[in-house]
């Protein structure tokens, strides 16, 4: 077994389990300490494996990595990615708005802007604000992950899903002031733009295209591949998704059947997408149309 692995599969499944540490160790009749162990990679028992799956609700088969792991809460789902692009030297990105490896510091300061005006809103404030310091928190080390680590980057994204952007914001659909709300739909026109320039430049390592309208994905998927194993990943959940926000499930499998699959569209969707000056010149447009 391979108990890094597990580790980090426990981390993610207790985040999605909406339950504190301390309940956990508790139930289990082990210390905290040797919970947070047991995510950082120490051997643990099979018996242990078993009763920490009855309590987190899932196949312990989905602890030790087979079968497809499902994810309803963001922050578990962006924990897990986290840690699945940790070993990834490609990834290859069908579908959305933007690719989150690649956005500037306007669209993190208008999500953290957002996400905190709306937590402080929110019932239970300190619950929610802590909430958000977390998944802020996930998508900074992602991001850092990305800078130190530079795996090569294809992305295809939809028009549909750039117009959204642009007309919606940054962090659509959250009651915020509305400064806020300007400063997100100032932020989805700047990334527009930077999407565009990389579209031009094509940076190393990196290749951004646009499905057009009528050929943009049903649905947005990302394959990791890395040195021993492959992932598709699957989710309904953006990065601009709110920490408490969002309804829908989030998947991902190592089944080679699933990659093989996703992968051929993957590169179906890149044949037929506008690269280069035709992709920013399109991606102009609609920053244009978008007034």
């Amino acid at each position: 077994m391979r108990f890094a692995d597990i580790g980090q599969q426990l981390r993610a499944y207790r985040l999605e389990s909406g339950l504190r540490a301390e309940e956990i160790a508790a139930r289990l009749g082990v210390s905290r300490a040797a919970l947070y162990r047991y995510e950082k990679g120490e051997v643990i028992k099979l018996d242990t494996i078993r009763r920490l799956a009855e309590l987190l609700k899932i196949s312990p088969l989905s602890l030790l990595g087979i079968g497809v792991e499902y994810f309803s809460r963001p922050v578990a789902f962006q924990e897990r990615l986290r840690q699945v692009e940790e070993a990834a030297d490609q990834i290859l990105m069908v579908g959305g708005a933007i690719c989150y490896q690649t956005t500037t510091d306007a669209f993190d300061g208008a999500l953290a802007e957002a996400w905190t005006e709306a937590a402080d809103a929110a019932p239970d404030r300190a619950a929610a604000r802590a909430a958000t310091d977390q998944m802020l928190g996930l998508l900074t080390a992602r991001k850092k992950l990305h800078q130190a680590r530079r795996p090569t980057i294809i992305g295809i994204l939809g028009e549909g899903a750039l117009t959204r952007l642009l007309r919606e914001g940054v962090a659509p659909g959250l009651q915020v002031p509305e400064r806020t709300r300007q400063r997100c739909l100032a932020a989805a026109r700047t990334e527009a733009e930077a999407i565009a320039n990389m579209m031009e430049s094509v940076p190393i390592g990196l290749q951004l295209g646009l499905a057009a309208s009528g050929t943009e994905p049903a649905g947005c998927f990302i394959v990791l591949r890395g040195r021993e194993r492959a992932n598709v990943v699957a989710s309904p959940f953006s990065a601009d998704t709110p920490p408490q926000g969002g309804l829908g499930v989030s998947s991902i499998t190592a089944a080679d059947e699933a990659v093989v699959a996703h992968q051929r569209v993957a590169e179906a969707a890149w044949r037929d997408a506008l690269k280069g000056a035709a992709a920013a010149a399109r991606v102009r447009d609609l920053i244009k149309a978008a007034g």
